[in-house]
Parts: structure tokens; sequence; C-alpha cells
């Protein structure tokens, strides 16, 4: 099965480019969902995170408190190797379990931390999904709330913009055209298709 492995910087519109790919039929795997599955109430990843950082990352309901764990996190880089060291392993796991499970022309493999994560292994292809950081910071800041500091603080976190670029076999640059974007994911999505029959 080819498997792409599609990433991005943070707010650089890598859903948006899944659904394309899913809406072309391609088996979409999005590590993301899978983090936010796996942090359930009762389940073993949420459980680990309560024992190693307490339960003041917790809501009143017992889910994960995201933007408490962020909060702690951009203020305690020793809280993200945690959170990182319990949930990466776990969301790999279950991401390749799935993508084991999935049929489809090709599959497409949504990882945001793919290059900074050394994933590439997973994957035969890497399609990075591209804009400018100052794109990336307003979205991030009409999306989520966030200041333009946190936004900044969150860039810098994840692998530069040059290094996922080195790391990639194709490109889509998101500028804000959304025909463009539906355009060059159905290229890709011939160029996927074509390269899957040889496979």
């Amino acid at each position: 099965m080819l498997r792409i492995g599609l990433t991005g910087g943070i707010a650089s519109g890598k859903s948006t480019v899944a659904d394309l790919f899913a809406r072309f039929g391609a088996a979409v795997i999005d590590a993301d969902r899978i983090a936010r599955e796996i942090v359930m109430p009762g389940l073993p990843a949420l459980a680990a995170l309560t024992r190693a950082l307490g339960s003041g990352i917790l809501a009143p309901d017992g889910s994960l408190d995201r933007q408490r764990l962020r909060e702690r996190i951009f203020s305690d880089p020793g809280t993200r190797d945690i959170v990182e060291s319990i949930l990466h392993p776990a969301i790999i796991s279950e991401l390749v379990r799935q993508a084991d499970a999935a049929s489809g022309p090709y599959q497409v493999l949504v990882i945001p931390l793919l290059v900074e994560g050394g994933r590439r292994q997973l994957v035969n292809r890497v399609l990075v999904v591209d804009c400018t950081e100052e794109q990336q910071i307003e979205r991030l800041m009409r999306r989520d709330g966030e200041t333009r500091q946190n936004a900044a603080r969150a860039l810098a976190a994840q692998a530069t913009r040059d290094e996922r670029l080195a790391a990639a076999d194709d490109v889509i640059v998101n500028d804000r055209d959304p025909a463009k974007l539906v355009e060059l994911v159905a290229g890709l999505d011939r160029k996927y298709r074509r390269l899957a029959a040889k496979n």
C-alpha cells in the first residue's frame, strides 16, 4: 500500500488538504484525531498523563483540559517532553494499526510532527502543506483565539519551514485560494494512483 505522509506547520491547512484527499477516495488516517481519541476519560493515556502531571490538567468532568495543558507546555518546556513521551508512542501505534486495517487506492497518514519526530520510515512519500509563517500566525489567532506571542511560540516548537520543505517529496502551497487547492490535490491524487498501481 502506498502511504503518503501529510505534514506541515501548525495552521498550514493540513486538515483541509486531508479532507480533499478523502473526497477523492484516499484512505486518510489522522494522528491529531487519534491524539484526541486516546485521551478520552478512562483510557490509559489520560491516566498516565494525570499520574505524571497531576489532576490540574483535568476539566471538572474528568476530561483533559486542553487549554490548561497547552498553557503548562508553553510555560514549562519540560512538560512538553513528558506529554510527548507518553502520547507519541500510543499515537503511532494506533496510527499504524489503523493504516494496516485500511484499504483504498493509497493512504494519506496525517502526521503533524513527521519531520521533527523522525517518523519518515512510516511512509513512502512526504507531502508538505506550506504557507508563510505570518499566515500560520494569523490563522492560529483567528482559529484558536491565540495571542500573537503564543502563536509564535507554537511555531517555534515545531520544525522550521525550511526543514519541512527539505524533507518533502511533494509540496502543496496553501495560499488562500480554495479552488487552486482542489486543483492541486486532484493532480496529486492522479499521481499517487499511478504510483500505487506500480507498487
